[in-house]
């Protein structure tokens, strides 16, 4: 049983619903068991207020997420994703793809999944051969990318059929990896909140305010690592100190304010 424990949430439409979004609500209801309440011309900040509750507003085109305190909404873009697969096309590096040493029909499991966009970029490398999936231990925001990844309106195949290739389950990492075999994936890839913010990702803001934050343990790592068949990769900040706590091969990379490191099997 998961052991992640959300704020009340309740369901509404966009400011201007109709039969689409009605039925796009009655959707996001029956996958979370949240109740759909009638916009009624109010305020998403009002019926916060009203309900006492965290909002999804169910839109023809996306879900966002309001949750108490936030700025700006959750909801899913594929983000960097997209021109970091161009990049790729023109046969320049991706930073994650020479940590990981991703190949085609590689298997690769986002402990971390967040808004995706690491595993958009290894979804496209390990192709229709490989398996990509991707944990996330808060429901809400593990609805709204996987929703996100199979109706966002793609400028360009490589990225549609990338989003099209993930799973999305909703699970914490450390109790998913426990039911995994030995050496069942060829990548484990671990990705959590940052201890402190990089102010230039604002387009991560909302996620900072909205997902679960959890630090990375030596149970996570230990189980990972048993898990892996080739590499446990982490992203963090560049000056965090888990790249030594756990003796990881470091992967330096100037100018940037995040690095990956690697354990190898």
């Amino acid at each position: 049983m998961n052991k992640f424990v959300q704020n009340k949430t309740i369901i509404t439409t966009a400011g201007r619903p109709d039969p689409t979004t009605y039925k796009v609500a009655e959707i996001a209801s029956s996958e979370l068991g949240f109740p759909v309440v009638e916009r009624k011309k109010r305020s998403i900040l009002r019926m916060q207020r009203e309900y006492d509750a965290d909002v999804l507003v169910a839109g023809k085109d996306r879900y966002e997420l309001f949750r108490e305190g936030m700025e700006q909404p959750l909801f899913f873009h594929p983000n960097s994703a997209a021109f970091r697969l161009k990049r790729i096309s023109k046969g320049e590096p991706d930073p994650l793809v020479e940590a990981s040493a991703l190949t085609e029909g590689d298997t690769f499991l986002d402990c971390t999944l967040g808004l995706a966009s690491d595993s958009i970029v290894a979804s496209h490398i390990i192709g229709a051969d490989g398996k990509c999936v991707g944990l996330e231990a808060d429901p809400t925001v593990a609805f709204v990318v996987k929703k996100g990844l199979r109706s966002f309106p793609a400028t360009f195949e490589a990225l549609e059929m990338a989003m099209q290739n993930i799973e999305v389950i909703h699970s914490e990492a450390i109790e998913f990896l426990a039911n995994q075999p030995d050496r069942s994936w060829d990548v484990v890839y671990i990705d959590p909140m940052f201890h402190a913010p990089i102010e230039e990702s604002s387009n991560f803001k909302p996620l900072r305010q909205a997902g679960v934050h959890t630090s990375l343990t030596e149970k996570w790592m230990q189980e990972a690592f048993r898990v892996c068949n080739r590499r446990v990769v982490v992203k963090d900040r560049f000056d965090s100190n888990v790249f030594s706590q756990f003796a990881m091969h470091r992967k330096i990379r100037s100018n940037t304010k995040f690095h990956f490191g690697y354990l190898s099997r």
